[in-house]
């Protein structure tokens, strides 16, 4: 029998620098088990170059990335979403569209790297942690055991996690 491949989206304002590092990254920690998809309500149409250089530098593959809107996932032909993730505050305050498959979602806010000042050097510092942030995250979230846990419980897991910032525990 086939495992169950859980669909998350990743949400931010404009999906060029955190939203889209989470996507990369639950495509690499999630593989075989979850398919990741990131949007904003506002997409700024192209990725942070300081992504890209994050995403890079972390061996992930960036074939295909691109900016896009959270309407794409939407509408009848969207893929049925499991799990939606907000990993900005801005998004979190926003009315979110209703996603017709009702997924389960939690808030995974992270400071945004686009608006760090300082040298290129020390912006991509706030990249890189901004990075490690997501996932630490996204590995705790690939470990729980979703097929045994029931919502409630699931519901606490995954809001715990939007807290961590460390190294996680497995």
């Amino acid at each position: 029998m086939e495992p169950n491949v859980f669909n998350v989206l990743f949400l931010c304002n404009n999906n060029s620098a955190r939203s889209i590092m989470a996507e990369k990254l639950m495509e690499h920690w999630g593989k075989g088990k979850f398919k990741a998809y990131s949007a904003g309500n506002t997409p700024k149409g192209s990725i942070d170059p300081l992504t890209i250089k994050t995403l890079e530098s972390h061996g992930l593959n960036i074939d295909g990335l691109r900016s896009k809107s959270w309407n794409e996932f939407t509408g009848k032909d969207a893929p049925h979403l499991d799990f939606v993730f907000t990993v900005c505050d801005d998004v979190a305050g926003e009315v979110c569209p209703i996603w017709p498959s009702q997924p389960m979602t939690a808030h995974w806010g992270i400071e945004d790297p686009v608006v760090a000042k300082g040298t290129d050097e020390e912006r991509l510092e706030v990249f890189q942690r901004c990075c490690r942030y997501l996932e630490n995250r996204i590995k705790l979230f690939v470990a729980l055991p979703i097929d045994n846990l029931n919502r409630i419980k699931l519901k606490g897991e995954i809001d715990a996690i939007g807290t961590i910032t460390g190294s996680p525990k497995l």
